[in-house]
């Protein structure tokens, strides 16, 4: 190995070493209710077997940060729970995923009033360490991203905050916080969801960012906050002594006029999850046979709680396009374009189609389970389409759920619809001939 690379890598190490990640887990997460009636946003299932979290964490493990705080303020019981058995590092590293939920103490009494908020309440922990860096990440987030190179790039420009950047077109420019930089990569103007054409036109990515980014065509492209920041540990400090809420629409657009603040352009999958919409087409997208986001990559592996499950067992069922996970019994049942979570047992001549079903957390006759309760499961000969069926939920015989014919958003007795989509809480209980 030469000199230059061995330096590297040490000066490679020292940075991961010295880097402690911040997880943002949102607010009340009003946006992905009902699926947050009972549990963090973090804590919601995805992709059959997965946390909403686990994305997050997954990526700062395979980029060599073994040192994660979770920020969350409602239902992190949950959360707490799964990270408590999922993340456990050796007690010869200095490793740990932690929730920090909000809390009374001698400084305050406030619930986070924004994500700036949350990271000044708490940063009486984050500097306790010797850390000189410090990564924030959103919760709600489905992507794969390698920190190292944000990383590299940020100690290599000498910048006090580096962002990360999305290249999205002009009809997604407006709903996102908009950048603009120079040839050397540092952003000399930010300005949240342009609606004016003019804006926008000063906002336009040069064409040879573009083309390095190996994006194709001559339609414009802009840079889109991700909501991934890294501070320097001073900067932060000093970034957050002021009674602002929110990075992206305080801290950042003050910081671009006072410090070196640069943009690293990531261009690969990302998807915002945090609304009902958007989360139900992610999962439903991973059923595809060349998906989008790949969770069978076996290089940057996505991490979660490991479970002594038996495999599934198929009894005579038609599927297509379609995730289960484990510890399935299904029994000639039609399943197409769906995602079937753990301990899922769907029965004879039940059809799903375009649904999520979550599974569930114990089999029938369980031990401390309610003896009482139907046990999870969905039963013989219902139709199920476009909806998410939670966690525990029991559904009876010859149900019928779908939204066709019924108004976007609305709330039903012991089912909700949002964005077109039937969501059926968590440890729901359906009755046999349920039209809904």
């Amino acid at each position: 190995m030469s000199t230059k690379r061995a330096a590297d890598i040490e000066a490679d190490t020292l940075l991961r070493r010295s880097t402690l990640a911040i997880v943002m887990g949102g607010g009340a997460g009003t946006r992905l209710f009902p699926l947050t009636k009972d549990r963090a946003k973090p804590a919601v299932p995805l992709a059959g077997k997965y946390r909403i979290v686990d994305l997050p964490i997954s990526n700062c493990i395979n980029s060599g940060l073994r040192q994660v705080y979770v920020l969350t303020q409602f239902n992190s019981a949950s959360l707490n729970r799964h990270l408590n058995r999922t993340y456990r590092f050796d007690q010869f590293t200095r490793g740990f995923v932690e929730v920090l939920a909000a809390q009374q103490t001698p400084d305050g009494e406030r619930w986070y009033q924004g994500t700036a908020d949350a990271v000044r309440q708490n940063m009486r922990y984050f500097l306790e360490g010797d850390h000189e860096h410090f990564l924030i990440l959103s919760g709600d987030q489905l992507y794969r991203m390698d920190f190292r190179k944000l990383m590299r790039q940020h100690v290599a420009n000498d910048a006090d905050i580096t962002i990360a950047t999305l290249p999205v077109n002009e009809r997604d420019a407006t709903g996102f916080g908009i950048m603009h930089s120079d040839e050397t990569g540092r952003i000399t103007e930010f300005v949240e969801k342009p609606k004016d054409p003019e804006v926008l036109a000063k906002l336009r990515m040069s064409g040879d960012i573009v083309k390095s980014l190996g994006i194709d065509g001559d339609e414009p492209r802009y840079q889109a906050s991700m909501g991934i920041y890294l501070f320097n540990r001073k900067v932060l400090e000093e970034c957050l002594d002021n009674k602002h809420n929110d990075f992206g629409k305080n801290i950042i657009p003050a910081a671009i006029s006072e410090r070196r603040v640069h943009a690293y352009n990531f261009h690969g999958y990302w998807e915002d999850i945090g609304t009902i919409r958007s989360f139900f087409q992610a999962n439903l997208d991973l059923c595809q046979t060349v998906p989008p986001f790949d969770f069978f990559d076996s290089v940057a592996p996505i991490f979660t709680h490991s479970r002594a499950l038996p495999a599934s067992k198929l009894n005579g069922a038609t599927v297509r396009q379609a995730l289960i996970a484990d510890g399935c019994i299904i029994t000639d049942a039609h399943l197409e374009n769906a995602v079937i979570g753990v301990r899922s047992r769907i029965e004879t001549g039940t059809t799903i189609r375009k649904c999520i079903v979550m599974g569930a957390d114990f089999y029938a006759g369980a031990r401390g389970t309610d003896p009482d309760r139907p046990p999870p499961g969905i039963g013989r000969n219902c139709r199920i389409e476009r909806a998410i069926i939670d966690k525990n939920v029991h559904i009876g015989d010859n149900v019928v759920i779908t939204p066709e014919g019924k108004p976007d958003h609305f709330d039903g007795p012991n089912w909700y619809i949002r964005d077109g989509i039937v969501c059926v809480p968590k440890d729901a209980v359906i009755p046999d001939g349920t039209w809904i």
